[in-house]
C-alpha cells in the first residue's frame, strides 16, 4: 500500500495529461464530425468526394502514423507545433472521421418522408436538419459513439511516443526505475475507471433520450 501512494503522485500528474487530450479532443471532435457529416450528406459530389478521401486516410492508416507524421513530418516542412497541439490534431483528424461517418449513418437513417414533412411546412434544409434530424439522429448514434469515445480514451495512452508525460508514461518511468510491476496496475485502474464513469453517462443519456421515442 505504501508503494502504491508513493506511485500515486506521479501518475495523477500524468493523468492530467491523459484527460486534458481525451476531454479537448472530444470537445473537438463533435461539432468538426457533425459537419463533415453533413458534408458527406450534401448534394456537392466534389465535396462529397474530398471529404470521403479524407475519412479513407484517417481511418485507413495507424493513428501512431498520424501522430509520427505531425510530430517529425511536418517540422522539416517548417511546421514545428508544440508537443500538446500536434497531439490535439492528430487525435482530431483521426477520431473526427469515425465520428463523421457514425453521424451520417445517423443521418441517413431517418425516414425521406420527415425531409418531405418538413418541406411541405416550408422549412429550409438547415432548419430541417437542425430542428427534426439531428434531434433524432443523436438518440441513434448514442451506442456507437459510447464505443468510440472509450476507445479514444484507450489511444490516448499512444501520446507516450511525444514524450509527452501521461498515465502510460508515467507508469513506465516508475517500473523502468524501481523494477516494480505495481505501477501498470495503478494505471490499469485509471484507465478502467475513466471507462467506468463514461460507460455510466453514455447509459443515462441513452435512457435520457429513450423517453422521447
Amino acid at each position: 500500500m505504501d508503494k502504491i501512494l508513493q506511485y500515486l503522485q506521479p501518475m495523477l500528474e500524468g493523468s492530467e495529461v491523459t484527460l486534458e487530450i481525451f476531454l479537448l479532443t472530444f470537445i473537438m471532435v463533435l461539432p468538426i464530425g457533425l459537419l463533415v457529416a453533413l458534408g458527406r450528406t450534401a448534394k456537392c459530389r466534389p465535396l462529397q468526394w474530398l471529404l470521403e478521401l479524407y475519412i479513407w486516410v484517417m481511418r485507413g492508416t495507424p493513428l501512431m502514423l498520424q501522430l509520427l507524421f505531425v510530430y517529425f513530418a511536418l517540422p522539416l516542412a517548417g511546421i514545428k507545433l508544440p508537443d500538446m497541439v500536434a497531439a490535439l490534431l492528430s487525435f482530431t483528424l483521426n477520431y473526427t472521421a469515425y465520428f463523421a461517418e457514425i453521424f451520417r449513418a445517423g443521418i441517413q437513417s431517418i425516414g425521406k418522408g420527415q425531409y418531405e414533412a418538413a418541406k411541405m411546412l416550408g422549412m429550409s434544409y438547415s432548419q430541417t436538419m437542425w430542428r427534426i434530424i439531428v434531434p433524432q439522429m443523436v438518440r441513434r448514434v448514442l451506442p456507437p459513439m459510447s464505443n468510440e469515445t472509450i476507445n479514444l480514451v484507450k489511444d490516448t495512452s499512444l501520446i507516450y511516443i511525444l514524450a509527452m508525460n501521461d498515465l502510460l508514461r508515467a507508469a513506465r518511468t516508475i517500473v523502468q526505475r524501481e523494477f516494480d510491476m505495481t505501477p501498470f496496475v495503478v494505471a490499469a485502474g485509471f484507465y478502467l475507471l475513466m471507462t467506468f464513469v463514461l460507460t455510466w453517462m453514455f447509459k443515462r443519456l441513452e435512457a435520457y433520450f429513450s423517453q422521447y421515442e
